[in-house]
Formats: structure tokens, sequence, C-alpha cells
């Protein structure tokens, strides 16, 4: 089944281990081909494997690509576009749900660019618990040095006209929504 564009789909992140790491209830698809998927998510209810959950407070847009190591969320505020970037494995869409695997490490864009490298402690601890081969701390650490680059260059998706106009685009569609 493939994925198509104004549709809600169910959002899934794993640990290298196959634990369920985080589920988001729905993203909203603004975005779906060969390149990447788009999806809003908006006081949507998250589910961590804790068992905690909670409700996105603010519109964030999703990036999810299945030639990247990294997915990205960029979070609509008062204050400006904040980015929070996972390393994870490229995402894939399955028939139920956009799914990837967190590596743990998370790189935080400030609205006016500066970036913050977070959970390297917790990357380290997981490398060795599950057994991350030297292959995959290179694609994940390949995977860093790219986002890092697109995050200096203002690719796609650390372009805030972009990012502005896919929110305009996404109200648009959430007006026909209450439409219909």
């Amino acid at each position: 089944m493939e994925l198509q564009e104004n549709q809600y789909v169910y959002i899934q992140s794993y640990k290298h281990d196959g634990s369920l790491h985080r589920t988001w209830a729905m993203g909203y698809v603004l975005e779906a081909n060969e390149k990447r998927i788009v999806a809003v998510t908006n006081r949507t209810l998250v589910s961590e494997s804790d068992g905690r959950k909670w409700v996105t407070r603010e519109p964030a847009i999703c990036f999810f690509y299945p030639d990247k190591w990294y997915n990205a969320i960029c979070m609509i505020r008062k204050t400006g576009i904040h980015y929070y970037c996972n390393l994870a494995s490229p995402s894939i869409y399955d028939g139920e749900a956009i799914k990837n695997i967190d590596y743990d490490l998370d790189v935080k864009v400030s609205p006016t660019g500066k970036t913050m490298l977070l959970d390297e402690d917790e990357y380290e601890q997981h490398a060795r618990e599950m057994a991350y081969s030297k292959a995959l701390d290179r694609a994940i650490h390949k995977g860093l040095d790219r986002l890092m680059v697109d995050i200096r260059l203002r690719n796609s998706p650390f372009e805030h006209h972009e990012i502005n106009a896919l929110y305009e685009r996404y109200l648009a569609c959430m007006e026909l929504e209450k439409k219909q």
C-alpha cells in the first residue's frame, strides 16, 4: 500500500534491538514521494516506551527520508522555527506506519542556526549494550556529518521559507478539511 498525500499516518520509532521507542498517533501527510515523506503533527498523542504519554505542544513539520540517516522535526513556535534532528536509520513506510530505528544522537538547531549535539553518552551506552557494528557506527557518523553540512548550508529542510510555505499549505488543508 502506497502512502498518499492528505491522509493521516502512524509514526513508529524503534531501537536497534527491535524494541519500540516512541510512537506518534498521527501525522498529516503533506508529501509522499521517493525522496521524502513530509508529515505534520499538531497536538498529537506521543507514547514513550516507558509508558509515558504526552501531547505535542506546537505544530511540527516532520521530514523522513529513505536514503538519509536522520530525520528532522521542525517545530513552529512563537520564537521561530526550532529543529530537532534524530540520527536514525533511513525511514520506510510499510503500509502500517512510517518506521525507523532511533540511534540516540540528536541535534537541536535554534532559529538562528546554532546547533547542539545531544545524547552522546546514551549513544555510547547503547552502542555497547546492543553491539552496534563498526559499519553501523560509520553509517551513523556519516549521517551526522551529512546532517551538519545540510544545516550549515541551509539545505532542505533547514531553510525557513520552505518550512513556512509547508506550514501555510498545511493550514489550507486543515481549512478545507473543516469544510467537508
